[in-house]
């Protein structure tokens, strides 16, 4: 199969049924083969029911039901392992992304690319709480990373299957696919997309979901630069605070030598108030610990995980269209 199409949908009874339309209108005009994979996130509407109604009416869509909701990243990984094309295309359910846009990221796909994003270049979302903190974000995870993008948060993107059937994700990662692919030698590109403003419901991210994405990037700096080599990057870190350590307890031997043979005003200060260094090393002690207990949980849940081949999520029921069941 050339193509597959993934989408994650959560509550979208209002826009399902356009979307599979559309993205039928689009896709059957293109002259490749392929299929449309439906993630249900565990909809507590009548949006699974709707999704089936879909299935009997245009053909090559395949839907996964979660049992609860697990989150975009689980559904997007689901929507990978599933998928059969060559080429993995993913956009959103609730009609902002176009799937008349798909055969541009195919026709850059084509040139050798492994990862295409869309950028939304004129997006339609308000300023305030949806472009600034994109904006903020996107500058901090190209700096990051070192992989420069416009739009990470556009969720249209098309990779090469061979790329992502070896990425786990977890978290809120699923934005971090391309730095993660170019980590694995991928090549990647963007193009501008169009982008619409939403239709039906009310967006389910907002500036609270900044804070997880901020802890994942952590994850994923971590992940690229020393996931081979962790020493290199709790050495470094253990030597910066070790050597003023040994400083200072130097200093204050030699203080305290000088006040016994001396009695030196600094020597008296040293011995008589002590605590101030002993707080100092006590909190900088603490946020190691909590910093080195973050890293080496990220590192165990993916061996439990991956050794244990554990899925991020559970599947309730599948359904596709009665044409493809055979």
């Amino acid at each position: 199969m050339d193509l597959s199409v993934v989408v994650p949908v959560y509550n979208e009874k209002e826009s399902v049924e356009k979307l599979c339309e559309r993205l039928h209108e689009s896709l059957s005009s293109i002259q490749r083969s392929y299929e449309v994979i439906l993630v249900d996130d565990g909809s507590t509407d009548n949006t699974w029911s709707l999704m089936v109604a879909c299935a009997e009416r245009y053909p090559h869509l395949r839907l996964l039901r979660f049992r609860r909701n697990f989150g975009q990243t689980a559904a997007m990984s689901a929507g990978f392992h599933h998928a059969k094309g060559d080429v993995v295309v993913t956009l959103d359910a609730d009609l902002q992304n176009d799937p008349d846009d798909i055969p541009k990221l195919l026709e850059r796909m084509d040139q050798g690319y492994d990862v295409v994003s869309g950028w939304r270049k004129d997006r339609k979302d308000p300023f305030i709480n949806r472009r600034l903190p994109s904006i903020i974000a996107n500058w901090l995870i190209s700096r990051i990373t070192g992989v420069y993008l416009h739009d990470y948060g556009c969720t249209l993107k098309a990779y090469r299957r061979d790329v992502i059937q070896d990425v786990h994700l977890y978290g809120e990662m699923h934005r971090f696919i391309p730095a993660l692919a170019s980590w694995v030698g991928g090549r990647i590109d963007e193009v501008v997309v169009g982008h619409h403003a939403r239709q039906f419901g009310q967006s389910k991210y907002g500036i609270s979901r900044t804070v997880r994405v901020i802890l994942d990037l952590i994850t994923v700096k971590f992940l690229l630069r020393y996931s081979m080599g962790p020493m290199q990057m709790f050495g470094k870190i253990g030597l910066f605070f070790a050597l003023p350590g040994l400083l200072l307890f130097a200093i204050m031997i030699g203080g305290h030598m000088s006040f016994l043979l001396f009695d030196t005003v600094l020597g008296s200060e040293l011995v008589k108030r002590p605590f101030w260094l002993v707080s100092a090393t006590m909190l900088v002690f603490l946020g190691m610990q909590f910093i080195s207990m973050g890293l080496l949980a990220e590192i165990q849940i993916r061996t439990y995980h991956e050794t244990q081949s554990k899925r991020t999520y559970l599947i309730r029921e599948t359904h596709q269209s009665p044409s493809d069941a055979g």
